[in-house]
């Protein structure tokens, strides 16, 4: 398949725009889900942008942000988006644990899935859950680094990680702790978030903090453990969780105290 058919990405960029700006509600949802971690007048990386939706979630919280995504049809929709807003910085590429250029692996028809990381896509490509998806060589994009960006537009409240089990990747190149994170998981590769509690206790460690962690499942927009629980035990959830499970993403924030 090749990638750059202009059928295969109009449907595809038109898939994402269904899920994920089609549902009314979803907005305020979003509002209220993150209001926690993006304080007012605070600083959020995207990291994965995709479509905007987090972006626009965090602008209406009243914080700057930085939105990072790879794909050069959505960096395009992201920049006639949020162009006339001096608050948001959308930059093309990717984020990794060193400075350099990779190779994206696309998947025109179901844009939310392309990655950077060949492993996924022959490990969880295999999966029943990916049947019918097909990625393809996609462009070489630029690839930075979190501390490099924390080093251009400041120490970030939160960042919001979403690139298909490059998450571990994206925290290699962070060298401090920091507020708030999330990051996405798969039942089916659950060492990668094992690996990414792993980064993050080693370096709240290091920096004298300590993190509770909850799990949202999906687009749910509700954390299984509102008031956070440790590592541990977290670990040990992702761990018994079958391949088919509903992945979800990980909230990561310093503990009080």
């Amino acid at each position: 398949m090749n990638w750059r058919g202009p059928i295969d990405r109009r449907l595809g960029l038109l898939r994402s725009l269904l899920i994920y700006r089609a549902i009314p509600w979803r907005s305020a949802q979003l509002r209220r889900f993150y209001r926690r971690f993006v304080p007012p007048g605070g600083l959020a990386f995207d990291i994965g942008a995709h479509v905007g939706n987090r972006v626009s979630a965090f602008r209406a919280l009243g914080a700057r942000v930085v939105a990072v995504e790879p794909q050069p049809d959505f960096v395009r929709l992201l920049q006639r988006r949020f162009g006339g807003d001096p608050q948001v910085t959308v930059l093309a590429g990717a984020l990794g644990r060193a400075r350099g250029e990779a190779q994206l692996l696309a998947s025109a028809r179901t844009p939310t899935v392309s990655t950077l990381s060949a492993d996924f896509v022959q490990r969880a490509g295999a999966s029943a859950s990916f049947r019918g998806v097909q990625w393809a060589p996609g462009p070489v994009v630029a690839v930075d680094t979190l501390d490099a960006l924390i080093a251009r537009h400041g120490r970030p409240d939160f960042v919001k990680i979403d690139v298909e089990t490059y998450e571990l990747e994206v925290l290699m190149g962070l060298s401090e702790p920091l507020p708030a994170l999330s990051f996405e998981f798969l039942p089916a590769l659950p060492e990668i978030a094992i690996g990414c509690i792993d980064r993050l206790e080693a370096l709240a460690a290091a920096g004298g903090q300590r993190y509770r962690y909850a799990v949202s499942l999906g687009e749910r927009l509700r954390l299984m453990q509102p008031e956070g629980v440790p590592a541990a035990t977290i670990r040990a959830w992702l761990q018994t969780l079958p391949v088919d499970a509903p992945s979800g993403d990980v909230h990561a924030w310093w503990a009080a105290g």
